[in-house]
């Protein structure tokens, strides 16, 4: 997902999506998910060079990804979207609210209760070993930047500076976030569940664990066979209820969470095992995956 805030922000992105043959490409490939630049070609009726620049077009933009894969004629370029949604999110200066935001690496967790298969890792390499759930409380996990694990939870405690008094009206939470199988493997469905200070404001079930692509943030020794990418998932909670990507997912609002201005709150991500759906959970920070950021909150006040 790609979260546009205001219009110069998003303007690469319309400029790239104001063509009828991009708008063709992208279409394409969301019914063929991973095409090369020839098949490409010549399903548009265009020269290789002429769609070149289309598509470099729409890979610096963030919508496409283009992957090269050797063969023994050459190497060949092979696209996919990179994306599953866009959010378009405009509001007018003079409505924008005092706003606080911090960033929590994914190993900064307070608790956590975790199955295998599991791990964590940093920029530099494997924090401990693969599947032994010891290291989830050893000191080195705080400069984890991507863990996954079959099932449990991990969950933060998340500071709260706004000023004292303030009252919340809105909180927004952006992780990357996709299943844990052993191995990869594109449909390996689980319900990941988000909580506040215990209160349960509905899940998500994200579709794989992907590994088909190499995810463009992740360091040279990570191996392909592991957690590659994920979906970049945005939760947000307001007076109404509570929202994913722009669509409501409870009617749990802020009042039934709690806040204190003075004491942060809970944050609780968790692949239960008794959901329809178990298949675990990657989290992913800034070194892996394909967005460059960690767990983001932001508190809007007034």
């Amino acid at each position: 997902m790609i979260h546009i805030k205001s219009p110069q922000e998003g303007a690469a992105l319309f400029k790239a999506l104001g063509s009828d043959i991009r708008i063709a490409i992208v279409e394409i490939l969301l019914d063929e998910p991973d095409m090369s630049m020839n098949e490409l070609a010549t399903r548009l009726d265009i020269t290789a060079g002429a769609l070149t620049g289309h598509v470099k077009k729409l890979e610096e933009c963030g919508v496409l990804k283009v992957s090269v894969e050797g063969t023994g004629h050459g190497n060949v370029k092979r696209c996919s979207v990179a994306l599953d949604k866009i959010l378009i999110d405009l509001q007018p200066k003079n409505m924008k609210k005092n706003t606080w935001q911090i960033s929590l690496k994914v190993g900064q967790f307070s608790e956590c209760e975790v199955w295998p298969t599991c791990g964590m890792a940093s920029k530099d390499g494997l924090i401990g070993e693969l599947d032994d759930v010891r290291y989830f409380s050893h000191p080195a996990r705080f400069a984890a930047d991507i863990l996954w694990f079959g099932r449990g939870f991990v969950e933060y405690m998340v500071p709260c500076f706004i000023p004292v008094g303030s009252r919340i009206d809105c909180l927004t939470i952006s992780v990357e976030l996709s299943s844990e199988a052993p191995g990869v493997n594109e449909v390996w469905p689980s319900d990941i569940s988000f909580s506040i200070n215990s209160v349960h404001l509905g899940k998500w079930t994200s579709p794989g664990d992907f590994g088909n692509q190499r995810g463009r943030l992740n360091p040279e020794w990570w191996h392909d066979g592991l957690n590659q990418y994920g979906f970049l998932k945005m939760l947000m909670v307001n007076r109404e209820g509570t929202f994913i990507d722009g669509r409501k997912l409870s009617d749990v609002n802020l009042d039934a969470l709690a806040l204190d201005d003075r004491k942060g709150f809970r944050l609780r991500f968790a692949a239960e095992g008794d959901s329809d759906h178990v298949g675990g959970m990657t989290l992913f920070g800034r070194s892996f995956g394909n967005y460059d950021q960690d767990i983001e909150v932001r508190m809007d006040y007034g």
